[in-house]
C-alpha cells in the first residue's frame, strides 16, 4: 500500500469524490473509462491501488493499450512506480506480460506492411515502455522490448530510421550493461558504433555522448580501464546542455567512475559533484535519477577514503529508492549492497557489523527473489556478506560458531568467484578481488598455503591490469604481508610488502589514510618479533602520529551534500577535457 507521505498529489475534493465513486462501482464503469483523458484514467487506477484492489489494477495494467496511455502521464511517474512494484510483489507478472505483448505487436507489424505512422507509433511506444521498465529495475523485460523495437526500426534504411535505430541500440546497450549481459552488450555496442559512423558519413548529427558513455560502462565492467577512460573523455567532449537531462547526469556519473579507477580523483570529484547538483536541480531530492548520482558519489567517496561521508550518501540513496520503489526491486537491492559494503568498511576496526550484515542479507534476499541463481549481480552481494561473516567469525570467540560462519563465508566466496570467472574470465579486477578475499578467508581458516596462492594470483592480475602502484594492488600486497607476518613467519618478505603497501597508500591518499593503520600495526608486531626494537619504537611513534591525524579528521563534521560548484557545464568540459 502507498504510505501517506508518498502521495503528494491530492485532487480537489469534488474531483476526488468522483474518482472514489467510480472506483466503488468499478465493474460498472470500466468500459467507459477508456475514453477518458490519460491523467483521469491514471487517477482512477491509482485509487484502485490505494484501495488495495490489486487484482483489478493488474488486469488493467496488463493490457498494453491501457498501459501505453498511463505512460503518457509523466508528472505522476513516481506514483506509477508505486503501483507497478506493488503488482510485481503481489505476483502479477505485469512487466513480463507487457514486454511479451509489445514483442508480439512488433512481430505483427513486421509480418504486415505497416504504414510509416503506425511504425513510428510502435517505435515510440517501445522507447516509452522500455524506458519505464528499465527505470523500474526490470532490465530483462526492458531488453526484450528494445530488441523487438530494434526489429521495427530496421524495417527502413532511411536516415531518420537510422537515427531511431541508433537510439534503440544505445537504449538496449544501457539495459544490457546494468543487467550484466556483457556478451550481448558487446554485439550491441559494435552495431551502434557502426550505425553512428554511417550517420556521420551522411553529414547528420548524432548523440555520440550517450553512446560513448555506454561503451565506457561496458569497458569499465571488463576492467579495460584505459579504454574506458578514453571513451569517458570522448563522451565529455560531446556533452552539451541540449542533451536530455537524464543523459547529462548519466554521462557525468559514468565518466566520474572511469576517472576514479584511473585515480584521477580531482576530475572524478568535480564530475560527480556536478552530476549530483544537476540531478538535484532538475529532478528534486526524491527522484530515482538523483539516487543514481548519489550511488556513484558514494563510490567516489569510498575510493578516496571518506568512509563516513560515503555511508551517509549511500543511506540517502537507499532511502530514496525505498520510497520510490520499495519491495523486491533491483534498484533497492543495489543500494542495500552498496550501503552494506560501506558500513562494513566503516566498522571494520570496531567489529560492529549488525547493520552491514542486515543490508547485505536484504540485498541477497531481493536478488534471489527476482533473478536466476547464476546471475552475476548475486556475485558482489554474496562477496560482501562473506566478508562480513568472516569478521564476525573471527570476533565470536566460540569455536563452533566460528567454524560455521567461516564455512558459510567460504561457500559464498566460491560462488562469487565462479560467477565472476564465468562472466569475465581470469583477466578482470573483480575476479582478482574474489581471489584476494579467498586468500584472507583461508588465512582465517588456517589454510596458509592456499591463502598465499590466492593472494599471489590476486596481485598478479591486479598488477597486470592496473599497474604496480594502484590502490587495489596495495590492498592485496598488504594482505599477503599480514599472512607472512602473523602466520608464516616470512618476516623479510612481509617487511618489504608492508613498506610497499604503505608507500602506495600515502602517495594516493596522504598520511591520514585509514588503511595505513593495519600496515603500521603489522610492522610494529614484525619488528618486535625479530627483536628490532629501534624500528618498533619508530613505528609506534608513526602510529601515534597517524592516530592524531585521524582524530583530527574525525572531529570535523561531515556534510558531503553541502558543496558549491565554481563552474558551469561548458567550463567543466573545457577545463578538464
Amino acid at each position: 500500500m502507498a504510505s501517506a507521505c508518498a502521495l503528494e498529489w491530492v485532487p480537489d475534493k469534488l474531483y476526488n469524490m468522483a474518482v472514489s465513486a467510480i472506483v466503488t462501482s468499478y465493474g460498472k464503469y470500466r468500459r467507459e473509462l477508456k475514453g477518458l483523458p490519460e491523467n483521469v484514467q491514471f487517477d482512477i487506477y491509482y485509487k484502485l491501488y490505494n484501495k488495495g484492489r490489486l487484482c483489478q489494477l493488474g488486469m488493467e495494467f496488463s493490457d498494453l493499450d491501457t498501459f501505453s496511455k498511463v505512460l503518457k502521464v509523466n508528472d505522476k511517474r513516481h506514483l506509477l512506480h508505486h503501483c507497478f512494484q506493488a503488482l510485481m510483489d503481489h505476483g502479477v507478472k505485469v512487466s513480463e506480460i507487457l514486454a511479451d505483448s509489445y514483442a508480439y505487436k512488433c512481430q505483427d507489424y513486421q509480418s504486415n506492411l505497416a504504414t510509416t505512422q503506425t511504425t513510428d507509433k510502435t517505435i515510440q511506444l517501445g522507447f516509452a515502455l522500455g524506458g519505464f521498465l528499465g527505470d523500474a529495475g526490470w532490465f530483462g523485460d526492458a531488453c526484450k522490448v528494445y530488441k523487438a523495437c530494434l526489429g521495427v526500426c530496421q524495417m527502413d534504411t532511411s536516415l531518420s530510421s537510422l537515427c531511431k535505430t541508433l537510439e534503440c541500440c544505445v537504449r538496449l546497450l544501457h539495459v544490457q550493461n546494468v543487467n550484466c549481459q556483457y556478451q550481448e552488450a558487446k554485439s550491441t555496442c559494435k552495431m551502434a558504433c557502426s550505425i553512428i559512423e554511417e550517420i556521420g558519413s551522411k553529414g547528420a548529427p548524432a548523440n555520440r555522448a550517450t553512446l560513448y558513455t555506454e561503451c565506457c560502462a561496458l569497458l569499465f565492467a571488463e576492467s579495460q580501464y584505459d579504454e574506458a577512460y578514453r571513451h569517458c573523455k570522448m563522451a565529455m567532449k560531446e556533452l552539451t546542455t541540449t542533451l536530455p537531462q537524464k543523459a547529462v547526469v548519466d554521462v557525468l556519473r559514468q565518466c566520474s567512475k572511469a576517472c576514479v579507477v584511473k585515480r584521477e580523483f580531482s576530475k572524478a570529484e568535480v564530475l560527480i559533484k556536478f552530476a549530483v547538483d544537476f540531478a538535484r536541480d532538475c529532478f528534486g531530492c526524491r527522484h530515482p535519477k538523483y539516487s543514481d548520482a548519489l550511488l556513484d558519489y558514494g563510490f567516489y567517496l569510498l575510493n578516496v577514503d571518506q568512509i563516513t561521508a560515503a555511508v551517509q550518501v549511500y543511506q540517502n540513496a537507499l532511502d530514496i529508492r525505498q520510497a520510490v520503489f520499495g519491495g523486491n526491486n533491483l534498484h533497492v537491492a543495489v543500494a542495500h549492497e552498496d550501503l552494506a559494503y560501506a558500513s562494513y568498511v566503516q566498522e571494520y576496526s570496531s567489529g560492529r557489523f549488525t547493520d552491514a550484515k542486515d543490508h547485505a542479507e536484504k540485498a541477497i534476499e531481493i536478488l534471489e527473489h527476482i533473478l536466476p541463481s547464476d546471475h552475476l549481480m548475486l556475485s558482489s552481494s554474496k562477496r560482501v556478506k562473506a566478508l562480513i561473516l568472516e569478521e564476525i567469525a573471527i570476533d565470536s570467540h566460540q569455536k563452533e560458531m566460528e567454524q560455521s560462519l567461516l564455512s558459510e563465508a567460504q561457500e559464498l566466496h566460491l560462488q562469487s568467484l565462479a560467477l565472476a570467472r564465468k562472466a569475465f574470465g581470469e583477466n578482470n579486477v573483480q575476479t582478482a578481488k574474489h581471489y584476494g578475499n579467498l586468500g584472507r578467508l583461508y588465512q582465517s581458516m588456517h589454510k596458509f598455503e592456499k591463502a598465499e596462492g590466492m593472494h599471489l594470483m590476486a596481485i598478479e592480475i591486479k598488477e597486470r591490469l592496473l599497474g604496480s602502484e594502484d590502490y587495489e594492488v596495495a590492498l592485496s600486497v598488504g594482505h599477503l604481508a599480514s599472512l607472512y607476518n602473523y602466520d608464516m613467519e616470512k618476516y623479510d618478505e612481509a617487511e618489504n610488502l608492508y613498506l610497499r603497501s604503505i608507500d602506495i597508500g600515502r602517495k594516493l591518499f596522504g598520511d591520514g589514510y585509514s588503511g595505513l593503520e593495519y600496515d603500521y600495526r603489522g610492522l610494529l608486531r614484525l619488528y618486535r618479533q625479530v627483536g628490532n626494537y629501534a624500528m618498533a619504537d619508530r613505528y609506534a611513534n608513526i602510529l601515534q602520529q597517524w592516530n592524531r591525524i585521524r582524530d583530527r579528521n574525525n572531529s570535523i563534521e561531515v556534510k558531503p551534500l553541502e558543496f558549491t560548484l565554481s563552474a558551469g557545464l561548458s567550463e567543466l568540459v573545457t577545463e578538464y577535457f
